[in-house]
């Protein structure tokens, strides 16, 4: 993880950030309609970030697409952004949805913004791809949900979703600190450490809804994935819920659900 997996998200880091970059060759596009923002990534032929679009929005909530205007707006000014700065266009994306929700709601937010969709995928599934996790658990904490996807022998064998995520941690602390939802969000963003005991019960809710569904599956690592995976202790907190699993966390688990959807392609029947 530490070599291939977080240049490549400490790249995309600096790409919000406006690094200049060039592109050549084969490329791809990812969206990821979240519940707190909407990512955009084009990656090249060795899965490497070279344009990044986020934009924090509230158009997801709990997998479904409620502002359905407003992520269709927010898909065409991210895409036109990216073809304007890399030169190209692009005519096809990979998109994803949460387990248990219908695909088809992110399909057609992304067909409506003038793409055809070329691969959908559940999330989890999509970093369970990327990182070729042969025994193990991806666990992607999103902005509404923990989505858990259990792999065996290289394939997801179980996926499943509950809506609990950075959204509810928001919520506990705007309601612990009697402040607006959005002034709760930048706290969470700018002094995670400091607020982390007054959230921390919510991650142990997250952690026991991982346990309920790893039940009768053998792992032998949890990955975590998803934005709020980045506040300190949540590591932590998921090793210590998991002694006699690796827990590993990525540099940047915000855009490692967007590098998965991006990079994403499907494997040949009958291989890993």
């Amino acid at each position: 993880m530490d070599l291939w997996l977080n240049p490549r998200l400490d790249r995309a880091a600096e790409l919000l950030a406006g690094t200049a970059t060039q592109a050549s060759g084969e490329l791809r596009l990812g969206i990821d309609l979240g519940t707190s923002d909407v990512v955009s990534m084009v990656v090249d032929a060795e899965d490497r970030p070279i344009g990044v679009q986020l934009e924090w929005a509230d158009v997801v909530r709990d997998g479904i697409v409620w502002d359905y205007f407003g992520a269709v707006s927010i898909v065409r000014r991210q895409v036109a952004a990216l073809e304007q700065q890399l030169g190209v266009r692009f005519g096809k994306a990979n998109t994803s949805f949460p387990p248990g929700t219908d695909p088809r709601i992110s399909v057609n937010v992304i067909e409506a913004a003038g793409l055809e969709v070329d691969q959908v995928i559940d999330e989890p599934s999509a970093v369970a791809s990327l990182l070729a996790i042969d025994a193990g658990a991806v666990v992607d904490i999103g902005g509404g949900t923990t989505g858990i996807a259990v792999v065996n022998e290289g394939r997801v064998v179980y996926s499943g979703d509950e809506p609990t995520g950075g959204h509810h941690v928001s919520l506990t602390l705007a309601g612990s600190r009697n402040i607006p939802l959005e002034e709760a969000e930048q706290l969470k963003l700018q002094r995670g450490r400091e607020i982390w005991p007054t959230v921390q019960a919510v991650f142990e809710k997250m952690a026991d809804i991982v346990r309920e569904h790893l039940q009768g599956h053998s792992v032998q690592s949890l990955y975590l994935s998803g934005g709020s995976c980045a506040l300190p202790g949540v590591r932590e907190l998921f090793a210590h819920e998991f002694p006699s699993l690796q827990v590993l966390q990525p540099s940047q688990p915000l855009f490692l659900t967007p590098l998965s959807i991006a990079a994403y392609r499907p494997m040949p029947v009958g291989n890993r």
